[in-house]
């Protein structure tokens, strides 16, 4: 290979290196040659389910070259459909180094190394399909497999090209090719020369290519086939890497979608001008007309695209008669205009066209791009087109009974009243069908999906033929005078069915031919049939053409065709004749094979019944009942069964092979196998299903229900998908908030909906018993308000889901509601006139004036009866009256000006004004719709007329819009929209597509949108939107005020900002203006006064009084209640003293949380719960005598966050008493233990909630609050007839309470804080306190019915100093001993309430004291327990003086102590005190033995936060970790600490375990915040190992599946890969770097389904909300990148942290990964990694701080920082939430999922996990 001549002019690769015989190409898998039928020659195919195990390779020998030189690779292939395809090729560079290129549509990105670069190669498709459609759109190509049009493909990569500009390298030769599955391979050729595969010789040389000018025609033995007179860019795709002269990003290999290009001999970029086509025309229409574009038989479409002279307008009648003309004469072919036509501007029937003939100034845009006209050019309004529709929202309009699948069920076609369209369930992206006039009430497709008909309701229905892949209508048929209800094509698609009525309205059944549509254009009528039976649907039957069934009220008819007549016969029916039949479906199969004999017809009715119809015999064969709801058993309802008894309506049946859907009355989509056995599927809709269909492959059903909802049921996955949600009724009118991308509607419906414009998702929904007939969106917060036909005004918090405040003023209509620019106020007018202002900075939204017959009466000017100036200064409005137009200061709401509109407009009488707009600031225009059809400009300062427009619409103009530029005009008149030149310069442009009259029209914040609603909301491209308006009229930047400049504040401006920086900061508005015009309306007691006396009245602040909200009207709106706002005085004033917390560890103070219990959470009612609570481990050392122990009763109660567990010692079963929200203080039991007490802090720690429960059945008999602060202490009488609860330091009192009727008897206050209280052992009616000011000894005086309780108060022994009395207990019948926070006792007489004597007790203070007998209890902060004898006191009682410690040690004698783990806060003992229970802060539960000197642990759990939790793989044992240093495992069977494993100083922040069932090599991994890992065996009860992976804090830790290695990651984002036996790193993965990782998980997986070898799959999720996904073989050292996801959020405002990111693959389908943390919407999103999509979102109302996946369900357990864990059911969406004391940090299910743990702060709950199916019906 010395010479490179014999490489020129090409090298034939397969030939040359003869890969036939295998010799120097090697082969490997599925590659087989077989006969193409697109290129009638002989190709190779490459197959396999993993690309890396079929391919081809050239050269065979690693060690030898290739050796081809040429600059060009050229690939003639075509990737397999649905499938993925790999293309590797290693070129050597003149450095010698070899780099690999591959491309594959696998690749989801860009990526390079030095030796290396990787491409995603973006699939075309077939001209006009689907797929090419969605390419265009979003102006790329399609992403993930090959589509099924894809085509044969010419690629040429320009390898120098390449190896230039990503590497810097120069290119030498072409080593090595490997073709990988799964694609076919013609050939492959490398050369010099830039070969054009769209030009044939012959072209080339008229031309001028040549090898000498570097160019050509691709070699005749490499060109594919073109027949003749078509084109070869019309059937095959010729994609250039890298493309010249494109705007597309060279990281990806994709066709640029352009017209095909002929090169010249000067320039190959040039292309060559394509001739005119010009049209030959009749006369008449030449005069009116200037192009008609395409017209279609039999009934034509006429296409204008012309400006009709005012003087020049054409008869209806002569443009009818040349309609009948012209298809004969006139067929236009070609585009000579550029205009690619993606997009639908308009689509006008002729019917369409006779209703706009006689307007001036028009344009009617098209589908079909419009040529240039011939003759006088007249001036265009540019861009032409400028609107372009992009989406609808809406569905159905006559119907809600049609849709329908396509073959290859990727989408979805249904009616959206006049526009049918198609939406991809993928991409969401939609085409329109536009030809209707009137309501679409029929569709159907033929068994290829090829052809589509449509029919519309109405007067005058038509049925339209569809080429469904370009969109062209074939045909439009008239037979049926009215009321055309069901469409039906037979299997082949040559025969169409229809029912209507006919001008006598009897109904009538036509078959139409249409063998001959897509060629000819042309249906013919078959046959005919005039009927009185009634019928609602009727269907051709698969197996035969000329066979019908039908069926309707009281009938079932079968129908045949035959010698051009149609004939029938009834099924009978017998009993069921009198039924409502509401639709019938012929049973699946092979029609080849079946006879009709045995065919079965399926019929469903109103009343319920199934019908299994035998067809040859036309007899029913077997009948079933839906029955309605049987009896629930919780929320576990029995499987559906057919059955005797009250049926529920069935609307709609489908059947596949394998099973029957119906849709039902109940909103149920219910699957059923064919034997009806039972439901093994169903699916609840919000409302009536009224259509069921299922797709072709049986793999998914579409649902739609007659309240607007349509979606579809994946059956494999059990997931539903909502497609499109809409009103059932108009759309009155919208607000836009631009920087959120949000829409609000307000509808006829009753209900007031937010969108999201980008996805259409519908995000609220408000439901109200009145109708919203107006709606704002305030300019910078998500606050929108709503105004009401009954007259209120509601305002509502988007972000909380909350009604901030509701006005009422009016008795009329709201008609106008508008907030100024800058979001300082609100406006509102009735249709009695009144005019509003509130004050929009106050979330109340206070009213500031309200005044009387300001604005004109009546309804026809809503929604927009106001409109404010963009500087935010002028209001205008239509008013007094209906000719006055009158300017208003914005903030005054003086009059600044009226203008007359009757006197303005001389040439018209009786005009009134319609609507009013402003222009922008700068123009200083109003502008003003009339009676007259005309627009006028006005002034804004001199009030005079600077122009107008005339004959604006046919009808009156509905709404007026300007852009943000002032250089254009959008008006609504009755069904269509006009886009106009702003200075009336240039022709207008008119756009149809809605079927009633538009309500609203508007220009999106961004000017990117057109928004128009009506019967629909529509979505329209603005093509000016991206011209610079600065640029185009030499005018400079303009700046944005009020609400653009706001809003960039906002947390998603990056979405969206139309303005620039602001100059300076704004100023404070000035204070609200002192009130004195006449006509304001005062406000009253129930919302703002009535309308009484209007002069010389006042409005303030204070009369405001927001009316008390039901939320029954409102539905789906969750109202929070809020927090009484602090208020403080100043200056002259007197300030309160806060309460100050005693020096004391004795009084209890809550534990800080920054948490707040959600109130709207949804707790299961009793016995329907979804998680039975088990066992609660820890003990809360944080309350303060929250033990009790009653041996006699054997009862033993303590508290763990916010529920009081009784526990039974002997046996470890725990009875759980739930109904606190907030930490349990304190808590007393009777003493003839059938009562417990309880006290917990109140919600937000403002009031105490004290409850009250029965032991036996563990409910509640009571809740009460009255301690505004926490309890401090509860203790009952001796004879247990009541019982006493103190307050805590903010509201020292003490409460008496019976413990019969739970009623308050007497309180008192004192003067300092109270630590400690008790009751006398003998005598009920005396009791003690002790506190900060001394001990204070309490007597009760009963007078019935009264109950007093008197207080004395002693201050503490001068001999003990300045102390705090902390506790107290009694002593037999005459001695009380108290203790101090300095160790004193204090020994006190009773009867004389004097202390007679005190020793030292301790070093510490002593928080718990018990006596009884002889013996005394003294627990203290030192964590010394000690028993003392104190059997010598009485004796030693004084007459007159104190006893000290001195004379007291022969008194008292300490005869026992013990060390415990912490401070004593608790303790309960027998009456002898020998055994007893105590409590400490390091929460455990001591069991204390003074005879035998000894202490056990009962009762062990974490002091400070839990950081996680593990189970082991056979669920033996647990295993937790937390912020004090401690690894703890527990024994799951008896919930007992088994060992604890303490590393000092150090935080523990995550544990896992191994992936071991042998106990001997069990060990527990935990990573802790310096960095290290330590590896514990449980057999031997010791650290095994210790490693250093990091140096920052280990965020997350998990074995590998396998347990071959660890991954550790650390707070800096690395993931450390280590050896468990060695404990040497083995790598460090940095893609994370910079992000604490939060997540690691591994699971056993195969990688070869995603074409890598690999046997685990595991992922690394990051704080910076990214998710990596990869393939690893631990054994083998590999680990491979296979997935790398990134989430958007916005902006995080204000103090708190984010949401953390998690992610977690699905138990049931790991390639499906489960993610939630912030981001744009707080919801679960699923991933799929198969398909490289996401698959499903659930919404949760707050952000995720944990959540787990269930292994044996399809159950999430999602754990909130609003101290709510829920419970949610995957499919269903349905949730169950459970309380918390505390944000939840860490939710765990067990690798059976029987077992759920739930972690808040250190509370540990373990709970049975029950079936979802007991779930009752709670949405989300």
């Amino acid at each position: 290979m010395a010479s490179k001549d014999w490489q020129h002019p090409y090298v034939n690769i397969f030939k040359h290196f003869k890969i036939e015989e295998w010799k120097k190409t090697k082969k490997e898998g599925e590659v087989s040659v077989s006969m193409d039928k697109t290129l009638r020659c002989p190709v190779f195919r490459v197959k396999g389910p993993i690309p890396a195990n079929s391919y081809i390779l050239l050269h065979k020998s690693s060690s030898q070259s290739l050796g081809l030189t040429g600059k060009y690779f050229y690939l003639l292939f075509r990737p397999t459909p649905s499938k993925y395809f790999v293309v590797h090729i290693d070129v050597a560079a003149e450095e010698g180094q070899v780099v690999r290129i591959s491309f594959s549509n696998m690749f989801k990105e860009f990526k390079s190394t030095s030796t290396w670069l990787q491409f995603p190669f973006l699939c075309g498709a077939a001209k006009d399909s689907v797929y090419e459609n969605t390419a265009k759109a979003t102006r790329n190509g399609l992403i993930g497999p090959a589509p099924s049009t894809v085509r044969w493909t010419c690629l040429m990569l320009d390898l120098q090209s390449i190896l230039s500009t990503y590497l810097n390298r120069c290119y030498n030769h072409l080593k090595t090719i490997k073709l990988c599955a799964n694609m076919a391979v013609k050939n492959m050729f490398t050369s010099d020369l830039l070969l054009n595969p769209g030009v044939s010789f012959s072209e080339a040389r008229l031309m001028g290519l040549s090898s000498s000018r570097g160019t050509g025609p691709v070699p005749r033995d490499m060109a594919f086939p073109v027949p003749s007179g078509s084109s070869w860019h019309d059937l095959y795709d010729y994609i250039r890497f890298p493309s010249e002269g494109t705007k597309l990003p060279f990281d990806s290999i994709q066709k640029y979608h352009q017209r095909p290009q002929a090169w010249t001999t000067s320039n190959p970029k040039y292309p060559i001008k394509e001739r005119r086509h010009c049209a030959s025309l009749s006369k008449p229409v030449q005069d009116c007309v200037s192009l008609i574009q395409e017209i279609t038989s039999p009934k034509p479409l006429v296409v204008i695209s012309s400006h009709l002279e005012e003087n020049n307008l054409p008869h209806s009648h002569d443009l009818h008669q040349e309609e009948m003309e012209c298809p004969s004469s006139c067929h236009i072919m070609s585009n000579p205009s550029g205009n690619t036509g993606d997009g639908v501007h308009i689509f006008v029937p002729s019917d369409s066209l006779r209703k706009h003939s006689e307007e001036s100034e028009e344009e009617i845009y098209t589908i079909n791009p419009q040529l240039p006209k011939e003759g006088k050019k007249l001036e265009k309004l540019l861009p032409d087109p400028i609107l372009q529709l992009h989406r609808i929202i809406g569905f159905g309009g006559a119907t809600n009974k049609h849709a329908l699948w396509n073959k290859s069920s990727d989408e979805v076609v249904y009616p959206c009243h006049a526009i049918i369209i198609s939406m991809n369930i993928i991409s969401k992206m939609q085409r329109f069908f536009i030809g209707h006039t009137d309501k679409v009430s029929a569709l159907d497709f033929n068994a290829s999906t090829t052809l589509l008909a449509s029919a519309q309701s109405g007067q005058h229905s038509v049925v339209r033929v569809w080429d469904y892949q370009n969109g062209n209508c074939l045909a439009t048929i008239r037979n049926h005078a009215h009321s055309l209800s069901s469409l039906s094509f037979s299997f082949s698609g040559g025969i169409l069915c229809g029912v209507g009525k006919d001008r006598l309205s009897k109904t009538l059944v036509v078959v139409w031919s249409t063998l001959n549509v897509q060629k000819e254009r042309i249906v013919t009528v078959l046959a005919k049939a005039h009927t009185d039976v009634d019928i609602h649907t009727i269907k051709v039957a698969a197996f035969d053409e000329t066979r019908m069934v039908s069926c309707g009220r009281d009938n079932i008819r079968l129908w045949r065709m035959r010698n051009g007549s149609l004939r029938s016969c009834p099924v009978n029916l017998g009993e069921y004749h009198s039924q409502d039949f509401t639709d019938v479906a012929f049973e699946e199969g092979d029609s080849s094979c079946q006879h009709i004999d045995n065919r079965t017809l399926y019929a469903s009715s109103r009343r319920g019944y199934i019908f299994e119809i035998d067809y040859s015999r036309v007899v029913i064969r077997n009948v079933r009942k839906l029955q309605p709801a049987q009896e629930q058993h919780g929320d576990y309802r029995e499987k559906w069964t057919f059955k005797t008894g009250p049926g529920i309506a069935i609307n709609s049946i489908s059947v596949s092979t394998s099973f029957c859907a119906t849709g039902s009355e109940d909103g149920f989509l219910r699957l059923w196998p064919l034997d009806f056995s039972s439901v093994f599927l169903e699916a609840e809709h919000e409302g009536p299903v009224s259509l069921v269909s299922v797709s072709s492959d049986g793999l998914q059903v579409l649902a739609a229900t007659s309240n607007g909802i349509l979606g579809y049921l994946d059956v494999c996955s059990r997931d539903y998908n909502t497609l499109m949600r809409s009103h059932t009724d108009s759309v009155l009118g919208f607000s836009l908030d631009g920087v959120r991308r949000h829409l609000t509607t307000a509808s006829s419906d009753g209900t007031v909906r937010i969108w999201n414009m980008d996805s259409l998702h519908q995000l609220y929904d408000f439901v109200s018993e009145d109708c919203p007939c107006s709606v704002a969106f305030h300019p910078r917060e998500q606050v929108f308000s709503c105004g009401f036909s009954s007259g209120i005004i509601r305002v509502f918090d988007i972000s909380n889901a909350k009604l901030l405040v509701e006005h009422k003023h009016y008795k009329g209509e709201v008609v106008g509601l508008v907030f100024s620019p800058n979001g300082e106020f609100m406006y509102s007018a009735s249709s009695e006139g009144s005019l509003a202002q509130y004050d929009a900075s106050d979330e109340d939204h206070s009213a500031r004036k309200v005044i009387c017959n300001m604005v004109a009466n009546g309804t026809e000017r809503s929604p927009d009866a106001l409109t404010v100036s963009h500087d935010s200064c002028s209001l205008a409005f239509v008013g007094p009256s209906d000719y006055i137009v009158t300017i208003a200061d914005a903030r005054t709401l003086d009059k600044l000006l009226h203008i007359d509109v009757s006197v303005v407009d001389v040439e018209s009488t009786l005009v009134s004004a319609l609507k009013v707009c402003f222009a922008s600031a700068s123009t200083q225009h109003l502008l003003v719709s009339t009676s007259a059809n005309k627009v006028l400009w006005i002034s804004t300062k001199t009030g005079r007329v600077l122009r107008e427009v005339s004959k604006v619409d046919k009808q009156r103009c509905s709404s007026l819009a300007v852009s943000e530029d002032s250089r254009f005009l959008l008006t609504a008149g009755h069904n269509a929209v006009k886009m106009w030149d702003y200075d009336a310069q240039r022709k207008s442009q008119m756009f149809i597509g809605h079927s009633q009259p538009i309500c609203q029209v508007g220009f999106t914040p961004d000017q990117q949108s057109v928004i128009s609603v009506g019967d629909a909301i529509f979505i329209w491209d603005f093509l000016a939107g991206s011209m610079n308006s600065s640029t185009a009229d030499g005018s400079p930047l303009r700046l944005s005020n009020g609400c653009a400049t706001a809003a960039l504040s906002d947390a998603h401006q990056v979405q969206l900002s139309n303005s620039v920086p602001r100059q300076a900061a704004p100023l404070p508005s000035p204070p609200p203006l002192q009130l004195d015009i006449c006509n304001i309306i005062q406000l009253d007691d129930n919302a703002v006064n009535s309308q009484k006396d209007c002069l010389g009245s006042q409005i303030s602040q204070s009369n405001l009084v927001a009316r008390s909200l039901s939320p029954a009207p409102f539905l789906k709106v969750t109202e929070l209640p809020s927090v009484s706002p602090l208020t403080c005085q100043f200056g002259g004033g007197n300030v309160k003293r806060q309460p100050v917390r005693p020096d004391c560890y004795r009084h209890f103070v809550p534990r800080f949380k920054n948490s707040v219990m959600d109130q709207n959470a949804l707790m299961p009612q009793p016995g329907e719960e979804g998680l039975k609570l088990k066992s609660v481990f820890g003990y809360n050392g944080n309350g303060r005598g929250n033990v009790a122990w009653s041996p006699d009763q054997g009862l033993f109660v303590y508290s763990c966050g916010c529920i009081v567990v009784v526990e039974n010692l002997h046996t470890g079963t725990q009875k759980h008493l739930q109904g606190h929200n907030g930490e349990i203080s304190c808590l007393a039991v009777a003493f003839d233990a059938q009562t417990v007490v309880s006290g917990a802090v109140g919600t937000n720690q403002i009031q105490s909630q004290i409850c009250i429960w029965d032991v036996q059945s563990g409910a509640c008999r009571k809740s009460i609050s009255h301690h505004k602060g926490a309890v401090q202490c509860l203790a009952f009488s001796r004879d247990d007839r009541f019982f006493l609860s103190v307050g805590d330091f903010s509201n020292p009192e003490v409460a008496l309470w019976s413990s019969r009727t739970l009623q308050l008897l007497s309180s008192v206050r004192v003067s300092g804080p109270l630590h400690d209280a008790a009751f006398s052992p003998s005598a009920a009616s005396q009791l003690a306190c002790v506190g900060s000011m001394g001990v204070y000894f309490c007597l009760i005086h009963e007078h019935a019915p009264d109950v007093e309780l008197k207080v004395q108060n002693i201050d503490s022994p001068v001999e003990v100093g300045e102390v705090e009395m902390t506790a107290l207990s009694y002593h037999m019948d005459h001695y009380l001993f108290t203790a101090t926070n300095k160790g004193h006792v204090c020994v006190w007489d009773i009867s004389t309430q004097r202390c007679f004597m005190t020793w030292e007790a301790d070093m510490g203070e002593i928080g718990v004291l018990r006596c009884h007998g002889n013996s005394l209890l003294t627990g203290s902060n030192t964590r010394w327990l000690r028993l003392w004898g104190v059997g010598a006191v009485c004796d030693l009682r004084p007459l007159g003086t104190i006893s000290n410690i001195e004379h007291s040690e022969t008194a008292v004698i300490m005869k026992r102590e013990i060390l415990l783990d912490g401070t004593i806060v608790s303790s309960a003992f027998d009456n002898a005190l020998d055994m007893g229970i105590v409590g400490t802060t390091a929460g455990t539960l001591w069991h204390i033995n003074w005879s035998e000197n000894c202490s056990i642990r009962l009762v062990s759990g974490h002091k400070a936060k839990v950081n996680d939790v593990a189970f082991s793989s056979d669920e033996s044992h647990f295993a937790t970790c937390s912020e004090d240093g401690s690894v703890r495992v527990w024994i799951m069977r008896h919930n007992e600490l088994l060992v604890q494993f303490q590393v000092l100083n150090q935080a523990c922040c995550c544990i896992c375990w191994s992936p071991s069932f042998n106990s001997d090599s069990l060990c527990v991994a935990a990573g802790y915040s310096e960095g290290t890992v330590r590896v514990f065996r449980l057999a031997t009860s010791e650290m095994e190992m210790k490693l250093q992976p990091h140096h920052v804090e280990v965020t997350s830790i998990q074995y590998s599946a396998k347990g071959h290695v660890i991954l550790s990651a650390g707070k800096n984002g690395l993931v450390a890969v280590s050896c468990p036996k060695s404990g040497v790193t083995l790598r460090v993965i940095r893609d994370h770097k910079g992000a604490a990782i939060t997540t690691i998980q591994s699971v056993q997986n195969q990688g070869r389904e995603f074409g890598f070898e690999g046997t685990e799959l595991w992922l690394a999720a990051s704080a910076d909300r990214r998710v990596s996904v990869w393939v690893s073989d631990w054994m083998r050292d590999k680990c491979e990148l296979l997935d790398w996801l990134t989430f958007p959020a916005p902006a995080l405002t204000g103090d708190g942290s984010p949401a953390p990111s998690l992610a977690a693959f699905c138990p049931s389908d790991p390639s499906v990964v489960v993610y939630t943390g912030y981001g744009v919407e707080k919801e679960l999103s699923f991933y799929s990694l198969t398909t490289k999509q996401m698959i499903k979102k659930i919404t949760i109302p707050h952000w995720a701080t944990c959540f787990s996946l269930s292994p044996k369900s399809h159950q999430i357990a999602v754990g909130t920082k609003d101290c709510v864990m829920k419970l949610i059911e995957v499919n269903s969406g349905r949730f169950q939430d459970f309380v918390h004391s505390d944000s939840l940090q860490k939710c765990h299910f067990s690798p059976s999922g029987a077992l759920l743990f739930t972690v808040a702060f250190n509370e540990l709950l373990l709970w049975d996990v029950h079936d979802i199916n007991l779930f009752s019906d709670l949405q989300p």
